[in-house]
């Protein structure tokens, strides 16, 4: 275990409105890799207002728990790391149709949730379960990097729960489960030559045009799972070729992305995107792949929550891919609840609506005084 950093952190207030609280946090930039300042902030505020929880640092990830015998344990985990900053910090505050939002890099994915998670780990006092809090780095970056991998190998006890709620946004409802996401680099060979002579050479960009023609025809798979329909998405996001502009290139890739539903593992994942281009003279290598999370509503403490919440709360499939599903392959369900709009997540003009921050605040209120 690490220490907090010997620098004075940005003081946190976690009594604070919620707003203002969400406020202080997206203004600790914290793009992936630079989430030392945020995670420095957390681990002071629980150290200082939280005397109840043991308190626990691992690089830039803050644990904090209560150990008071009880039979159940719930985890509550929000990551610290945003994408990169686009003219999007400081954050701001506007009002939209009638609704007050809070604008900024991160306050949607997920420094909203953060805010939340951080305001009842102060407050959850007499909780009736035991708690863990997980405060993680690295999450918008590659798995091997995800802090995540490094408990589950390293101090797998932090992880351990009957139950966990990531605060992914989730406008405040409950999305079940996860869809699973591969890469996949798709490489096309041919023969390079000058371009003013191409009958002697063989473009491999061309020869990448049967690849698209049949991803714009891929009708993907709709998956009911328990209710919830999850939609799979098979797309090219990213094509590279070519040396020069009077080259024939002799090598062309394009990198595919398949989400796909959390009833199929990834070889079979990677055995269908193989069946969609059989035929074809290619290169396919999997550059990175992760299963996803069926939803697991069915289970004791998933039911449970879920009544605490209350029975208006809107129940959906999560369409992209969380860490619910590492939670899933350690043996514990798993659910994702938090504030904002996951279409808002990554982009420039992501923001949480402040109603979004109350209602999800509200409800894990209700679920923690159960």
């Amino acid at each position: 275990m690490t220490r907090m950093s010997s620098r004075a952190a940005t003081t946190l207030d976690p009594h604070a409105d919620i707003a203002e609280l969400t406020a202080a946090i997206v203004d600790i930039e914290s793009v992936s890799g630079n989430e030392e300042a945020l995670a420095d902030a957390i681990e002071q505020a629980l150290r200082t207002h939280a005397p109840h929880l043991e308190v626990l640092r691992d690089g830039d990830t803050v644990i904090a728990r209560t150990h008071r015998g009880l039979p159940r344990r719930v985890l509550l985990a929000g990551h610290l790391d945003t994408v990169p900053v686009a003219a999007n910090l400081p954050s701001s505050r506007r009002v939209r149709d009638g609704r007050e939002e809070l604008v900024g890099r991160g306050s949607c994915d997920m420094k909203g949730g953060v805010a939340v998670f951080l305001k009842l780990a102060v407050e959850a006092v007499a909780a009736p379960v035991d708690l863990t809090w997980l405060f993680y780095d690295h999450e918008e970056v590659a798995a091997a990097q995800n802090s995540l991998t490094r408990l589950a190998a390293e101090h797998p006890e932090h992880l351990a729960a009957d139950f966990a709620v990531l605060g992914e946004p989730t406008s405040a409802g409950v999305e079940g489960g996860c869809k699973g996401t591969m890469k996949l680099e798709v490489t096309a060979r041919g023969t390079a030559a000058h371009s003013a002579r191409d009958w002697v050479g063989d473009n491999a960009i061309h020869a990448l045009a049967p690849v698209l023609e049949r991803l714009s025809a891929y009708r993907p798979r709709r998956a009911v799972i328990d209710g919830l329909e999850y939609c799979e998405c098979l797309n090219a996001v990213a094509i590279s070729g070519g040396i020069a502009g009077n080259v024939i290139p002799d090598r062309a890739s394009a990198t595919l992305n398949y989400r796909f539903a959390p009833d199929t593992t990834v070889a079979q994942a990677e055995a269908h995107v193989r069946e969609v281009l059989s035929g074809l003279e290619l290169e396919i290598e999997v550059t990175d792949a992760a299963g996803g999370a069926l939803p697991g509503l069915d289970h004791d403490a998933a039911r449970d929550f879920l009544a605490a919440l209350g029975g208006a709360v809107p129940v959906a499939a999560k369409q992209g891919w969380t860490d619910v599903a590492r939670f899933a392959a350690l043996g514990t369900p798993a659910v994702n609840f938090g504030p904002g709009d996951p279409l808002l997540a990554h982009t420039d003009d992501e923001h949480v609506p402040l109603a979004d921050l109350e209602t999800a605040l509200a409800g894990l209120r209700r679920v923690l005084s159960a």
